[in-house]
This record gives C-alpha cells, sequence and structure tokens, in this order.
C-alpha cells in the first residue's frame, strides 16, 4: 500500500494508514486524505475504475464486481414533482445487492495490505452479507456479528458464505465499540458501518454520478442515514471531483432518515451540534434504525457546512415510496426508499425548488426485507387451463 493519511475533519488530527485506527482520538470518524485522481474507463468495477483515488496496489484488492451501477432516469415521477430531472442511483445492483459491497471491498484492500487474515462487522444485515461474501472470495476468516433483533430471513443468507455468525443481544453503539475492543486485542479487523476505508468505498458512488451525468452535478443528492459512513463518503466523493478538476460545484446533501428513529434530523430541526440518543422505536425502514450514529456529530457539521437538510418521513410515506418506485421497475427495501419520501417532503417545504436535478440513492434490494410485502395490498389469481382465455379476457 503506497503511503496515505486518515485524517479526522473533525479536529483535524492525522494518522498514518499503515496502521488501522478506526476513530481519532477525539471520538470523531477519520478520512482517507489522498491527491491521487483518475478514472480508468475501460473498466467498469470501482477497484479498477477508480484506482487512482486510492492507495492500495493492484494485488491487494480482491473484488466481486462491485460498482458500475446504473443510474436510472425517473422522467414520470420527476415530472410529477416539477423536477428538470429525476435519478436513482441503484446500488442493489452490486454484488450483494447493495451499497456496502464498495467499501467491503476498499477495506479488504486495507485489511489485506496490512497482513490480516481475519476480519468482520457488526450490522443489521447488508453489510453482514458484503464483509462474509468478500471475505470468502479473499480466503479469510470472517467474524459477523448481528443485532440481536435481526429477523431469521436475513441470517441464511450471511451463513451461506461460511463465516462465524452471531446474533448479539444488546445496544448496537456498544456492540460496535465492544467489536472495535475485541479486534484490535484479537487480531480482526473490523470494517464497521463508518471506518475510514468502508467511507473511502462509497466516494465511488459520487464518481458515477457524476461521470453518468456528463460531469455536470445534480442540484440535490438524498441518500437514507442510519451510521452515517455512506453520505460522509459521497460528499467526500464530489470533493475528490472538484480538487481533481472534474466538476466545478459540490451538490446540496439531504440526510433521509425515517421519523420513528431520526437522531440526526432531530438534531438537525434543534439547531444542536451534537446528536442525542434517540429513542428505539420498531420501523420497516429497520435497515436505518440506528438510534445513535457514529457518524452523526460529522454528519450534522457537514450539512450545514454546505447547506444541505436533515428530514424524515413517516411509515406510510415510505411504504408508498417504496410502491412508487416499483412501478417504476425499481425494487429497494423501505430504507433505500426513503429518500423518495423525503423528497416529496422537500418540495412541499420549498427546500428542493422546481425546476432542480436531484438523485436518489438506493441502498440495497427489496429481496433483503421481504417481510414488507405485508404492508403492501398485493393479489394475484389463481386459474386452471380451461378457465384462462376468459381470465385474459
Amino acid at each position: 500500500m503506497k503511503k496515505a493519511l486518515l485524517r479526522c475533519k473533525t479536529c483535524g488530527a492525522e494518522y498514518g494508514a499503515e496502521r488501522a485506527p478506526f476513530r481519532c482520538a477525539c471520538g470523531e470518524p477519520l478520512d482517507l486524505a489522498w491527491d491521487g485522481a483518475g478514472i480508468d474507463t475501460n473498466e467498469r468495477c470501482q477497484s479498477r475504475r477508480y484506482a487512482a483515488f486510492y492507495p492500495f496496489a493492484a494485488d491487494e484488492w480482491r473484488s466481486l464486481g462491485e460498482g458500475g451501477t446504473p443510474l436510472v432516469k425517473l422522467e414520470a415521477l420527476g415530472q410529477e414533482l416539477g423536477l428538470a430531472q429525476l435519478a436513482v442511483k441503484n446500488e442493489s445492483a452490486n454484488p450483494t445487492w447493495s451499497f456496502k459491497d464498495r467499501g467491503t471491498a476498499a477495506c479488504i484492500a486495507h485489511a489485506r495490505a496490512l497482513g490480516y487474515t481475519k476480519v468482520g462487522t457488526v450490522s443489521s444485515g447488508n453489510m453482514a452479507a458484503s464483509v462474509a461474501a468478500y471475505a470468502a472470495a479473499a480466503g479469510m476468516e470472517a467474524f459477523i456479528l448481528v443485532k440481536g433483533n435481526v429477523a431469521d430471513e436475513k441470517l441464511a443468507p450471511i451463513a451461506i458464505y461460511g463465516p462465524h455468525l452471531l446474533r448479539v443481544a444488546g445496544p448496537y453503539d456498544a456492540l460496535y465499540s465492544e467489536s472495535l475492543r475485541l479486534g484490535a486485542e484479537r487480531g480482526i479487523y473490523f470494517m464497521n458501518s463508518d471506518v475510514p476505508f468502508r467511507v473511502a468505498g462509497s466516494r465511488t458512488i459520487a464518481y458515477e454520478i457524476a461521470e453518468e451525468r456528463g460531469f455536470r452535478v445534480p442540484d440535490w443528492v438524498i441518500v437514507p442515514v442510519s451510521a452515517g459512513g455512506n453520505l460522509r463518503g459521497i460528499i467526500n466523493g464530489f470533493e475528490d471531483l472538484r480538487r481533481a478538476g472534474l466538476t466545478d460545484r459540490l451538490p446540496r446533501f439531504i440526510c433521509a432518515q425515517t421519523a420513528r428513529v431520526a437522531p440526526v434530523a432531530a438534531a438537525f430541526a434543534a439547531g444542536a451540534a451534537r446528536i442525542s440518543r434517540f429513542p428505539g422505536n420498531d420501523t420497516i425502514a429497520h435497515a436505518i434504525d440506528n438510534p445513535f450514529p457514529p457518524s452523526g456529530n460529522r454528519v450534522l457539521a457537514e450539512l450545514r457546512r454546505l447547506g444541505g437538510a436533515a428530514m424524515t418521513a413517516d411509515e406510510g410515506e415510505i411504504v408508498r415510496a417504496q410502491a412508487d418506485l416499483a412501478r417504476c421497475g425499481l425494487f429497494g427495501q423501505p430504507a433505500s426508499c426513503v429518500p423518495l419520501a423525503v423528497l416529496r417532503r422537500a418540495r412541499a417545504a420549498g427546500i428542493v425548488a422546481e425546476g432542480e436535478s436531484a438523485v436518489l440513492v438506493m441502498t440495497g434490494s427489496g429481496l433483503k426485507y421481504t417481510a414488507a410485502f405485508a404492508a403492501h395490498r398485493l393479489k394475484w389469481c389463481d386459474c386452471d387451463l380451461a378457465a384462462l382465455p376468459e381470465h385474459l379476457r
């Protein structure tokens, strides 16, 4: 691995990337500081197309073909909302059906560069499957810790890759901290939700959005937020592009959360500088039900610095958004449909203006959470072959 720095945007402290500090001594998250830039337009997946943006040697990557996901224009919905252009960045097209694969690929490269043979993560589901898959591909031992309320239907798609899989009861933030402590003690690289190279992997979402739009950035990018690492990475990615002279400005960003678990949106609305623990509530958007996100304070600061916003949607609005996107051919898990529901509120409030453009980040596939079907009035018919002509009429 080439020499690179990890920098804290909060206090300015710097660390060498030749080891694995996952957080700053001040308690806030770290970001990759790397001046490389360049796009290999003959390649599709992130580890080859955007290799110059990362400090890794080619043999340190173990790609499964992550990245290169489609940016799908939604003309009818855009017109309905009075926008010049509306599109969805469909991250469900990644190898394990979520955006997590981008950050996992970068973390695996970092872990390999540092000589780790064991990796792990704490996850509500999407990241667990991603780390298990990429560890298997890299021949590394994987330790996957999932929250105690993760549904049984989500365990088999993780276990199939052969990791050590544990469902752990207890507060999610406490599990996050304990995993980092045990990882340092036992030589396990825990690539949790907002560790530096996971966030660095999310930068390629920004690169691809800009490329697809001819390097004309949209007015708004709306991202569902749990831990906050994905939004941080996307912001950093657009900053990379501007620094490299590939774009001339940044979009504005909206942090999209469910009204039932909204620590960032609540702090933003209150004008607070730091998040507070949000009461835990059940929500159909369970993939973003993090009551105390580890990157929450950093996300707040970034939104204010860049003129962004943090907004919520209620359960009915999320279900409607999932149905509307499905009728456009895009089936996202409920959490990844929150951006559309929030966009509707942002248009009604005048935050997003008529004639502007927006990109919604669909973070994961609807097949990740099939229990959500119960929230929709789905119907079908049964008939025998003899009755088929009458049914078709």
